[in-house]
This record gives structure tokens, sequence and C-alpha cells, in this order.
């Protein structure tokens, strides 16, 4: 059985880390509100977007639509473009994302594809690196940007277009987490490369005449919907990254409470049993006087 000092010490530091969780909860609590309030804000820019690209994607086909969506006419060679937070504490999200991107590319490579990674993100890039090894060779680093935002959106873009022009892959697929609420954060896999026929169709029947061309608006508007997309998934990943943190914190502060109680009930017991313990001493001491 533990000493009664030893018990005062594992209270006294359970309580200073109940303080520390506590201060994060708050802290993830305020950047949450912000973190929110720009994900649903960049939504409905995204869904627009979409419309557009349908409207345009549907009046272009065969060897005059543009290479990026168009694409290279094979998919033999897929990039899993993965988009993880840069610091911990924050529940399962990040172990959700990456058990999605296993699941990804454990289907392709079953498939006989092979795939590639590339990491946005610090947390995530060991597990996958132990299970695909060589395969997980391209990061992008966002741990020295207080919050990423479209200029780092529009340096990833540039990059794996880059790529694509290079031959280095056929499809790449974004997978990061959707805020829901600060209870629950969803992973998603979308196909970024070569950009998909956007489902969202434009139904008006009026007669749209493009100046350019329609070919030269989609080569000009195909990059920018790339960023947008990336631009988007930042958004998303911050806002479930302080979810997340937050939830996790508030559980971690409740637990370490418990773990007080249940330790104080300890300490006075042991206490009082020795107490019990001098008395009865005392008391036979005197007697054998």
């Amino acid at each position: 059985m533990a000493s009664l000092k030893e018990l005062k010490g594992r209270i006294n530091s359970v309580k200073s880390t109940q303080k520390i969780t506590k201060a994060k909860q708050m802290v993830a609590a305020a950047k949450l509100r912000r973190a929110q309030a720009a994900a649903e804000a960049g939504r409905p820019y995204a869904l627009r977007l979409a419309k557009v690209m349908a409207s345009l994607a549907g009046k272009v086909s065969g060897e005059g639509a543009p290479r990026l969506l168009a694409g290279t006419g094979s998919s033999e060679r897929h990039l899993l473009v993965v988009v993880n937070t840069d610091k911990g504490l924050c529940g399962g999200l990040n172990a959700n994302v990456v058990k999605e991107a296993k699941a990804k590319a454990r289907e392709l490579i079953a498939a006989g594809k092979k795939v590639d990674f590339y990491l946005v993100g610090r947390k995530g890039r060991a597990p996958l690196r132990r299970e695909f090894g060589d395969a997980v060779s391209k990061q992008f680093d966002t741990s020295e940007v207080r919050t990423p935002g479209f200029t780092e959106a529009e340096a990833i873009a540039d990059e794996l277009i880059a790529l694509f022009g290079e031959g280095r892959f056929d499809v790449a697929h974004l997978i990061y987490p959707v805020f829901k609420s600060a209870l629950a954060q969803e992973p998603v896999v979308n196909q970024l490369i070569p950009v998909p026929a956007p489902e969202v169709a434009d139904t008006s029947t009026s007669a749209v005449e493009y100046e350019p061309d329609e070919e030269e608006i989609l080569t000009e508007l195909l990059p920018r919907y790339i960023k947008t997309q990336l631009f988007g998934a930042l958004l998303e990943r911050e806002a479930s990254e302080q979810g997340a943190s937050m939830t996790a914190m508030d559980n971690a502060t409740r637990n370490a409470g418990e773990l007080i109680d249940k330790l104080t009930i300890q300490y006075n017991r042991s206490r009082q049993a020795a107490i019990t313990t001098e008395l009865i001493e005392i008391i036979a001491g005197a007697e054998a006087l």
C-alpha cells in the first residue's frame, strides 16, 4: 500500500495535470469558434465553384478537355494526400484519418495499383511509414504556420499539379477530417486530380456565352478549384482539431477529478488507519504500565 506521502504527492500531481487540461480546454473552445466559422464560411464558395465547374465541364470533352480534367488516360499510380494535424492531444482525430488512409491504400494495392503518400501535418507520418515505408516520401510542413490558410493551400496545390504534370501519378485522392460538431469529426476521401465531374450541375436553362472559350476558362479555373479544395480541407482540419481537442481535454479534466476523489478517499482511509494504529499502540503501552 502506498504511504501517505506518496498519496499526497500523487494527488498534487493529478491536480496540476487537471489545471493544464482545463486551461487547454478553454483555449480550444475559444479557437473553435473562429475555426468553425471559417470552415462554414468556405463551404458555400466551394459549392458555387462546383456548379460553375459542372456547367463548363459539360461543354468540354474529348481532346479539347484540359489534362487536369481529362486525366492521363491511366489509373495505375495513385497519390493519397493525407491531411493530419501538427499537434496531438485531440483524441482519436488523427488515428481516424490515418485509419481511413490505410484502408484506401490497402484497397488500391489489392486492386494492383501503385500507391504513394503526400502528407500534410506531422501527426500520421510515423504510423503510415511503419506500414508503407518508402511510399511515404512527400510531405508539406504546416507546423511553423500559426493558422494555415490559402497561401499554404496554394503551395500544396502547385506542388501536386507539378507532380501530375511530370507524370508522377495518375490519380490523387484527398483524405481529411470534416468538422460536424465538437463531438464528431468524420474523415472523408475525395478524388482531387484529375478533377472529377462535379455532382452538382447547373440546372439553369438560359443560354450562356463564355468569353474566352470554355477550354481557356477551365485551364484557368481547374487549378483554382484544386486550391479551393485544399483550402477547405485545411479549414476543416483546424475546426476538427479544436473540436476534438476541446472534447478530449474536457474528458481528461473530468477523469482527473474522479481520480483525485478516489485518491483523496484512499488518503483519508490510510491516514485514519495510521491514527487508529497509533492510538492502539498508546493505549496498549499505557495498560502495560
